[in-house]
């Protein structure tokens, strides 16, 4: 039982998902270790507009609409899991999902904010997060 409560407490703020988790178990000292995963990128994204699967055609219809500050979010989120170097470059990652899902940034196209990034457009938001990447 205390596994399971173990298991529990890690993964609360993930309720509903699937979590990728591993148990280790040492018999002769009887004890245990919980890791934790996350969530994939796609299911991040589903928790944080609330709907239930991506667009049956993105690019053609759009399921949601996220704030570039709810994609940072996700992106700090999945941090250890992209293997990005910058912040900048995770959040290139989850557009990318978000794009293949059918939803928009800040109600534009997922192609748009990209090239707004590149151009340095939202430099001012990445700087408030720089700190948590690190």
């Amino acid at each position: 039982m205390a596994v399971v409560n173990k298991i529990n407490e890690l993964t609360r703020d993930f309720a509903g998902m699937r979590v990728p988790v591993k148990v280790t178990v040492d018999v002769e000292k009887k004890t245990f270790e919980v890791e934790v995963g996350t969530p994939t990128t796609a299911a991040l994204i589903v928790k944080e507009l609330k709907i239930s699967k991506g667009a049956q055609q993105p690019g053609r219809e759009a399921v949601g609409n996220l704030s570039l500050e709810q994609v940072i979010k996700i992106a700090l989120i999945k941090k250890n899991d992209i293997r990005a170097k910058t912040l900048k470059a995770a959040v290139k990652t989850v557009i990318g999902t978000a794009l293949s899902m059918g939803v928009t940034i800040d109600g534009k196209s997922p192609k748009d904010i990209l090239h707004e990034i590149d151009e340095g457009v939202h430099d001012e938001v990445f700087k408030e997060y720089e700190s948590e990447w690190r």
